[in-house]
């Protein structure tokens, strides 16, 4: 039998996908499923960005730049400057095969084996895999529900710090839990990044759906950071083309973009045809991003205020993404999860939510909790709320809870 690495066996599960076997095994037997557990809208794509693929002529499919194609770096340039930053310029920007691999260029560019990075949990759960790949340490700030997740004080973050941290990431607004930072807060962040000569790596790809009339703020807008910053953003969730793989890693730091240049130079290029439609959509999309943002908005509203009308569940409202974190009555969501797929069905329906245990680096932390993607249109999500507020009486009575 061949050897098979510690990198491997040590690589963290992915809280969102681990439970498709049973998924499938339910859709099998004639279940449907209501999928709550993962970020896939049912939006549709731009026509622009369907479009531009449909009318590609080209006579070969050649490898693009491995900074990504200037086309699509001066539309990512344009965008920046709506948003207020024009001092950037095509170069600051390293085209990725979505926010992924820019989040692996970012860690692999800042840490070695066994450095660390400080998080704010709950965090999205691939940070994990991300981090594992290249044995850099994981050191987590617990937010907690009843403060609706908001940033745990300063101080805590500080008493983290040693000589091995080497950033400090967050997701704003956040994957899993939806909470959007305040300026104060990142204020507090972007002293402590330069008070220890460290990296703000900023998560920024739900930057488009914050809600209640507020705005996100990017780390970009403290100037003080240029050398300590790297933001990751993506088209994936913006425009509802997760399947394109194209994001981006952006820094104002030219000792960080040329480090990291090295790594995107190994793996040769972004994907040609994803940089065509992305390009594409970021063309007159104003329109599809107001049309997007309220339903979301909608979708929001209605699946939180039915969570909350279930006895026993606790769920604050996000004010950004479309994930919200919810406490259930249970013993371990991880049990009850796979119940939902595996054991239980209303007139021939079921749900799949994600353990929180995964988004947390501590499990028990997430042990009654699940995050939902409100990605389904209205209807669904009525009736996925439906089926859970039967399932948690069917399983609480199962159970002796």
């Amino acid at each position: 039998m061949p050897n098979i690495s510690n990198r491997a066996l040590h690589m963290p599960p992915s809280p969102v996908r681990k439970l498709v076997p049973f998924a499938l095994q339910a859709k099998q037997k004639g279940i449907k499923v209501y999928h709550l557990n993962i970020g896939q809208p049912d939006i549709e794509t731009p026509e622009t960005a369907l479009n531009a693929l449909k009318n590609i002529d080209l006579k070969v499919l050649e490898y693009a730049l491995s900074e990504g194609n200037i086309e699509y770096r001066k539309a990512l340039t344009e965008y920046y400057h709506s948003l207020g930053f024009s001092d950037l310029t095509p170069d600051n920007f390293i085209v990725t095969n979505g926010g992924s691999e820019a989040l692996n260029f970012a860690i692999s560019t800042l840490c070695d084996e066994g450095d660390e990075v400080i998080i704010p949990e709950p965090y999205y759960a691939n940070y994990n895999g991300f981090t594992s790949t290249f044995d850099v340490n994981v050191v987590a700030v617990p937010s907690t529900i009843d403060t609706g997740f908001a940033l745990p004080p300063v101080e805590e973050f500080e008493k983290k710090i040693t000589e091995k941290t080497r950033a400090i990431i967050i997701c704003n607004p956040g994957n899993p839990t939806g909470y959007l930072y305040t300026r104060e807060e990142l204020q507090k962040l972007a002293e402590i990044a330069l008070k220890y000569d460290i990296v703000i790596i900023s998560d920024e790809v739900y930057r488009e759906y914050v809600y209640d009339g507020k705005q996100q703020i990017s780390m970009l807008d403290f100037p003080e950071l240029a050398e300590n910053c790297i933001i990751i953003d993506s088209e994936s969730k913006r425009y509802s083309m997760c399947g394109v793989r194209i994001g981006c890693m952006l820094t104002r730091s030219n000792k960080i973009r040329n480090a990291a240049m090295l790594f995107a130079q190994a793996r040769l290029s972004p994907v040609l045809l994803g940089q065509i439609a992305a390009t594409a959509a970021h063309q007159n999309d104003g329109p599809y991003i107001r049309a997007v943002r309220e339903e979301y908005t909608h979708r929001r509203n209605v699946l939180v205020d039915l969570l909350n009308a279930i006895p026993g569940v606790i769920c604050p409202k996000p004010r950004g993404a479309f994930y919200c974190v919810a406490e259930l009555p249970v013993d371990d969501t991880e049990k009850f999860a796979q119940w939902l797929l595996e054991k239980y069905s209303l007139n021939n329906e079921t749900i799949m939510v994600a353990p929180a245990g995964g988004f947390y680096s501590n499990p028990e932390l997430g042990k009654k909790q699940v995050r939902i993607a409100y990605v389904l249109k209205e209807e669904d999500l009525k009736r996925s709320a439906e089926i859970l507020k039967e399932a948690l009486k069917k399983y609480r009575e199962e159970f002796s809870l």
